[in-house]
């Protein structure tokens, strides 16, 4: 029992660091190149090969399709990529995942220790970022083969068991039983190359006759179960998603289940082909390694073909369309640098929809914090990333526009006005994006509020929005009443931190609240003040001569 007990411990531990080092190598690659490689993603997927070979690419890179797959969604979500394109990524990053099973036959294991050693030096005693990051990815890759080293010394016992071997030979019987196991294992670890990883540890250790433990046809449904089990990331990352994000999960599943099945009735031959084309002298966890690529490239080589076909399958059963917001500028026109004030007039535009934008995350923060909403929280954090693109495409239009041209005294006004108001747009959705983290926070943690601290911060919540609606009406319509008027209610905002903040201190000293919910209680209420000073710094800007002559968006060419 106490050496049962050891095994699985060994087995779980060893497991566990695996996992981790994947996850820690594909974090430090991300910080290498990983803007870089979402950009090339976005950039060159313009056609179905071109869409498999980034695909492969990025997720060998980064060791993780689940990684890629994430991307390839947020992208669909986004409208930065088309179905087709998606599924092509996809494809290809099922490709790209077979990498680790081939680094795992190389027998690096012997390594393990040594390129732990230098990456750790690297990642703790190097003083420039690149070199840290470099050195936690390698660090992480010698964690990954150090897991699988401990995994493979506690398995040798196990392979040595009678009982065991009768098992394995029980299961190999029903192929069935392999696939129904190692999805599910690959669904509970979340990783297809952890679940690999371990059946070629095993496969290689000697049996009771001396012999391998599994052989490569037994591998194969266990291969095949894992591919199946890793598409539940996908569908994980597409909860709560929009339309075409849950059909870019429900393809992924549809291409890696239906091809699994099928190679399950060519078992024979496929392992036959497997055989014959890797060396003699190769041991079983590199004909596991090969299998595991050769199946991925033809189950991509039987799809390719069908890839817009698939796409209008899944949209069928998954109807509807998306209320996606751009992920570009919409008014900036680079044609029109020469045209100070039109350019300007363009600006104003993309800065009210910049404002539109960040009052929609007001709206949303203030329904995910008072109503615990896991999916608005994610809403603010997706436009807050589209908030953040605007302002730096429009700081980038302004300084263009400053370089180019010869600006009157008015225009070196109004332009130094507009980056004023960009700014503190900006700044009013990193602020929905805290409250939306103090959302996070409270539901994770399980905060209480009392019903009057939660009617205070509802009430707070309406004045401030209402202040930001009022800031965008008053920016869309250069009215100088409204912003007369918001610069006036701005003291209500100030008034009111103050008084909730008092009231709240009162209800903390007499035990009336959970001391952490009135920590969140003061950065939330902190928050809204911050918002109202900026709606208040906005509409100064616009009496401070910031002239927006309408213009009409169906006239203005795309950017």
């Amino acid at each position: 029992m106490n050496g049962t007990v050891e095994i699985l411990f060994g087995l779980f531990g060893g497991l566990a660091i695996f996992i981790f080092g994947m996850n820690e190598m594909s974090s430090g690659l991300k910080k290498i190149a990983g803007d870089r490689l979402r950009k090339v993603l976005k950039v060159l997927t313009g056609n179905p090969i071109m869409g498999i070979l980034m695909g492969a690419l990025v997720t060998a890179l980064m060791q993780s399709s689940s990684a890629t797959t994430v991307m390839v969604i947020g992208f669909v979500a986004a409208r930065l990529m088309t179905l087709p394109q998606a599924i092509a990524v996809i494809l290809g990053a099922n490709i790209g995942t077979t990498m680790t099973a081939q680094l795992v036959a190389f027998k690096i294991g012997h390594y393990a220790y040594p390129i732990t050693a230098i990456g750790f030096a690297l990642m703790f005693f190097a003083k420039k970022t690149n070199i840290k990051n470099f050195g936690q990815t390698i660090f992480a890759f010698g964690l990954l083969f150090v897991g699988l080293n401990l995994m493979g010394d506690v398995m040798k016992p196990l392979a040595n068991s009678q009982q065991f071997a009768d098992l394995i030979v029980r299961i190999q019987d029903i192929p069935i039983l392999g696939l129904l196991v190692s999805s599910g294992m690959t669904l509970i670890v979340q990783s297809s190359s952890a679940t690999i990883a371990v059946l070629q540890k095993l496969a290689i250790a000697p049996g009771p006759d001396g012999g391998n433990l599994i052989p490569l046809a037994f591998a194969l449904p266990f291969l095949f179960g894992s591919n199946i089990g890793t598409t539940i990331t996908a569908i994980f990352a597409s909860v709560g998603a929009g339309v075409s994000a849950r059909r870019a999960a429900f393809a992924h599943s549809i291409f890696n289940i239906l091809g699994s099945v099928l190679f399950m009735f060519l078992i024979t031959p496929f392992s036959r082909f497997v055989l014959w084309i890797t060396p003699a002298s190769a041991d079983v966890s590199r004909q596991i390694a090969n299998a595991h690529t050769i199946f991925n490239i033809a189950n991509t080589l039987i799809w390719f073909p069908f890839i817009k076909y698939l796409a209008k399958f899944v949209s069928l059963v998954i109807p509807g369309e998306d209320t996606v917001i751009e992920n570009t500028p919409l008014y900036l026109d680079s044609k029109m640098l020469t045209s100070p004030s039109i350019a300007m007039n363009l600006v104003t535009q993309e800065l009210v929809r910049m404002a539109e934008l960040s009052a929609q995350m007001m709206d949303t923060s203030k329904h995910a914090f008072i109503n615990s909403d896991m999916i608005a929280i994610k809403k603010v954090h997706e436009i807050e990333d589209v908030v953040d693109m605007l302002q730096h495409e429009i700081v980038h239009y302004l300084s263009k526009l400053l370089s180019s041209s010869t600006l009157t005294e008015h225009q070196s006004i109004r332009l130094t006005g507009l980056l004023h108001i960009v700014s503190d747009i900006e700044r009013i959705g990193d602020y929905c994006n805290n409250i939306a983290d103090s959302a996070l926070v409270k539901i994770d943690n399980k905060l209480p509020f009392t019903e009057k601290g939660t009617k205070e911060l509802t009430e707070a919540f309406v004045l401030v929005t209402d202040m930001v609606s009022e800031t965008v009406a008053a920016l869309q319509q250069y009215d100088d009443s409204l912003a007369r008027n918001i610069i006036s209610r701005e003291y209500l905002v100030d008034e009111m931190e103050r008084t909730l903040r008092d009231a709240h201190i009162s209800r903390l000293n007499h035990a009336q609240c959970h001391p952490h919910s009135g920590l969140i209680f003061i950065e939330l209420i902190h928050n809204l003040e911050r918002i109202g000073d900026h709606c208040k710094n906005i509409a100064e800007a616009i009496l401070n001569d910031i002239e927006i002559v309408p213009t009409d968006v169906s006239e203005i060419p795309p950017s």
